[in-house]
């Protein structure tokens, strides 16, 4: 199975890398008017998908160093992190510049200028006293440590607040619900680095009740969220199920294109339309290299021991 999955997660990287120029920064990146969900949050998502695999990979690998040639791409793209210091300085209330600067900071990434600005924000009383919904504290809290800034909550606290932290009624979960609890793992373990930051209830629970939603997900073609589901599974400290694991790797791998991309969704039984540009298919495609190091990181797979780039 783990040359299955390996040969999904390097194709899913030769998209990418194919496609890199869709994750350029715009020259309207500082614009007020301009859609950061078009501009800042794909170049984040690729840099925290790169170090994942960076750190999931033996150097000399084709994915550990194609995933290098590409995060060295999108910090290019910041000019370094002084692009990321420009827009914070314009939006010193916003959290997602310094979550995006964090995720080149954990790759040893840094900019003195933001570092300095950032340290100063971290101490004035309205970027404590922020209102932010309780996965997106989580996110921030995790974001601030990469980077060295005190800790201004305990995220176990913050954990309880979330819907996956309540441990909810199973046959509640939705699409929504989906996406808030794959990421409130993702801050918790950063970003799959540490498996035993999720307390054990919780582990419990997903042990549980992650493969049937899994399942319902891939039934429904929602392959983006299942993507983010498989790599909950690889960032606990429970081997994940291998049937399981079979069941998800085949269904995405028939759901791949044969340039690497995945659509973030499929017709499904309800034959609803499939976006497969750019903006339908990057995320999807991200995360299923995501999911696919994580798995093969935790089986001992050969994404150690890759064909050298």
């Amino acid at each position: 199975m783990t040359t299955g999955i390996g040969a999904l997660a390097d194709n899913a990287l030769g998209w990418v890398s194919a496609n890199r120029d869709g994750f350029r920064l715009g020259e309207d990146a500082l614009a007020p008017e301009a859609d950061v969900n078009r501009s800042w949050k794909p170049l984040g998502e690729l840099a925290q998908v790169c170090v994942t695999v960076r750190s999931r990979t033996a150097p000399g690998t084709a994915l550990h160093e194609r995933a290098g040639e590409l995060l060295s791409f999108a910090w290019e793209q910041t000019r370094e992190g002084g692009l990321l210091l420009d827009l914070q300085r314009l939006e010193p209330a916003s959290t997602y510049p310094l979550e995006i600067y964090a995720a080149f900071a954990s790759a040893g990434l840094r900019h003195p200028g933001y570092d300095s600005y950032a340290a100063l924000l971290a101490r004035t009383r309205s970027w404590r006293l922020t209102e932010h919904q309780p996965n997106r504290r989580l996110g921030l809290l995790n974001s601030e440590r990469r980077c060295g800034l005190p800790a201004r909550d305990d995220a176990g606290a913050v954990l309880r607040s979330t819907w996956l932290g309540g441990l909810p009624e199973p046959w509640t979960f939705e699409r929504a619900a989906g996406y808030t609890l794959t990421h409130v793992v993702f801050h918790l373990t950063d970003w799959g680095h540490d498996i035993e930051a999720v307390p054990g209830d919780v582990v419990a629970y997903l042990d549980d009740w992650l493969p049937p939603w899994l399942d319902g997900c891939l039934e429904d073609e929602q392959w983006d969220l299942g993507c983010e589901l498989l790599a909950v599974a690889a960032a606990l400290p429970s081997t994940p199920d291998p049937a399981m694991l079979a069941r998800a790797f085949a269904g995405l791998a028939g759901a791949q294109e044969e340039s690497g991309a995945i659509p973030e969704i499929g017709p499904g039984p309800s034959g609803r339309p499939v976006r497969r540009d750019f903006v339908g298919t990057y995320h999807s495609t991200l995360m299923a290299l995501f999911a696919s190091v994580l798995v093969l990181a935790r089986s001992g797979g050969p994404v150690r021991a890759g064909v050298p780039a």
